[in-house]
This record gives C-alpha cells, sequence and structure tokens, in this order.
C-alpha cells in the first residue's frame, strides 16, 4: 500500500510539473504572441505615423508651391497691370500731347492767319487811304511882285549893289499891312534873320515850309501854335538889310524838305 500510494503521490507530483510546464509554456507562447502581435501594431501605427507625416509634408510643400505659385502669379499680374496703367498712361500722355501739339499748331496758324489777315487789311487800308496832298498856297500880301523867283538866273540887287540869286518872291505892301498865312500849318519859328530882319516860319504837310520876312511884328501868333490859311500872323516892316535899299515889301519863300521852290509853282 505505501509503495503504491508512494507511485501515486509521485505521478501526481509529475503531473503538476507538466501541467505547471505547460502552462508556462502556454504563458510564454502567449507573451511572445501578443509581443508580436504588438511589434506588428506598432510598426504599423509608425508606418501610419510617416505616411501622415510624408502627407502631411507633401500637402505643406504643396501648399507653399502653391503659395509661391499664387505670389509669383500676383507678382506677374502686378507687373502686367503696372504694365498695362503704364502703357495706357503713355499712350493717354502721347495722344494729350498729340492734342495740345495739334492745337497749338492750329492756334499758330490761326494767329498767323490773323496776322496776315491783319497785315492784309493794313496795307488794304493803306492802298484805300489817299496819299497826303501838297499845301495849296495864297499870296501872304495882295500887292504885286517886285521881284521875282530866280534860283538859275541872276538879278540885280540894289541893296547889295550886285548881281545874285533871289530863292523867293517880293510883294510890294505898306508898312504895317497885314500879312496872313499862306496855307494851314503850325508856327515853327519867329526870329531875327541877320540878312532878312524879323521872320516867321510856318511847317504845312508833306515837308513844305513857307517863310515870311521883313516884317515890322509878329505878336499876333507863338510858337507851336496851329494857324489856318488866311489867319493874320504879322505886320509889314522894312528890316530886310539884304533888301532894305528896296521899296517897303514882304520877302516870301516856300521849301520842299528844307531845299528852297520856286513859290509860283504853289501859289494859286
Amino acid at each position: 500500500m505505501n509503495r503504491r500510494g508512494r507511485r501515486d503521490s509521485s505521478s501526481e507530483t509529475n503531473i503538476s510539473i507538466i501541467v505547471f510546464s505547460t502552462i508556462i509554456v502556454i504563458a510564454i507562447i502567449a507573451f511572445i504572441v501578443a509581443y508580436v502581435l504588438y511589434s506588428r501594431r506598432l510598426n504599423a501605427q509608425a508606418k501610419s505615423i510617416n505616411s501622415t507625416q510624408k502627407i502631411s509634408s507633401a500637402v505643406e510643400n504643396n501648399m507653399i508651391n502653391m503659395i509661391e505659385n499664387t505670389e509669383e502669379a500676383s507678382s506677374s499680374i502686378g507687373k502686367s497691370v503696372n504694365e498695362m496703367e503704364n502703357t495706357i498712361e503713355n499712350t493717354l500722355s502721347n495722344e494729350t500731347t498729340e492734342r495740345m501739339a495739334v492745337n497749338t499748331s492750329n492756334i499758330e496758324k490761326k494767329t498767323e492767319s490773323k496776322q496776315t489777315s491783319n497785315v492784309d487789311k493794313s496795307v488794304n487800308t493803306q492802298e484805300i487811304e489817299e496819299p497826303i496832298k501838297d499845301p495849296s498856297f495864297i499870296q501872304p500880301v495882295e500887292g504885286e511882285k517886285i521881284k521875282d523867283y530866280s534860283k538859275d538866273n541872276l538879278i540885280y540887287s540894289a541893296t547889295l549893289d550886285e548881281w545874285t540869286t533871289h530863292l523867293g518872291i517880293d510883294f510890294a505892301a505898306e508898312k504895317t499891312d497885314v500879312v496872313k498865312a499862306a496855307a494851314d500849318g503850325k508856327i515853327k519859328s519867329i526870329k531875327n534873320d541877320p540878312r532878312y530882319g524879323l521872320t516867321v516860319v510856318i511847317e504845312h504837310s508833306n515837308g513844305f515850309e513857307s517863310i515870311y520876312s521883313s516884317l515890322l511884328t509878329a505878336e499876333f501868333v507863338k510858337i507851336g501854335e496851329e494857324v489856318k490859311q488866311g489867319q493874320t500872323i504879322a505886320t509889314v516892316g522894312n528890316t530886310a538889310r539884304f533888301e532894305i535899299a528896296d521899296e517897303t515889301h514882304i520877302h516870301f519863300e516856300i521849301k520842299k524838305d528844307g531845299i528852297n521852290v520856286d513859290p509860283n509853282i504853289y501859289i494859286k
């Protein structure tokens, strides 16, 4: 009985060891399987994370590329817009300049046309205006000629007792007789000439002058005064030293542009 009991105890112990060993092996196997599965899961998660990171990086790169492209596109568009604006401004500026040049040219043409028109009008006016006529003279006194104009032929002078030229006409008159202006004009001078005595000079149109010498008085007029034909300007005297031997008279001359001319041509 004792041996059998020992055998049974020993069998039970062996079974227990076997069971325990089996449990341990199963536990180890289970641990290994769990570890493998867990490792695979970790690997899968790592791969997933890497994929996600790659995707994120790709997305970020794409976004960056898109942003850069957008900025470049915006820059290009901005440049294009600026270029278009500059082109438009230059075009408008050129058009404005051309218009201003055309307007200036038109203004200059109009101005030249007006000036030409004014010149034409001025020329026409000058052509229409009648030339100023030479003045018509009358005798300064009513007496007869006692000595005529003689520029080329010599006349005897009783005062000088010689033959000489005579550049005027001597009209006989009584002392204090009235002397009249031979034509319209302005009193140029009143003077005492050493040869012809008290003398009045009147300026007329077209460069004419009339000279009245051997006067007694000239108090009726003053220098610069406008006188009319026939107006009293002086009285007859006998003050001409070069003709003092002659009877009382007035010595009368006419000059054209400072040169003596024959009064007979102009007296009417």
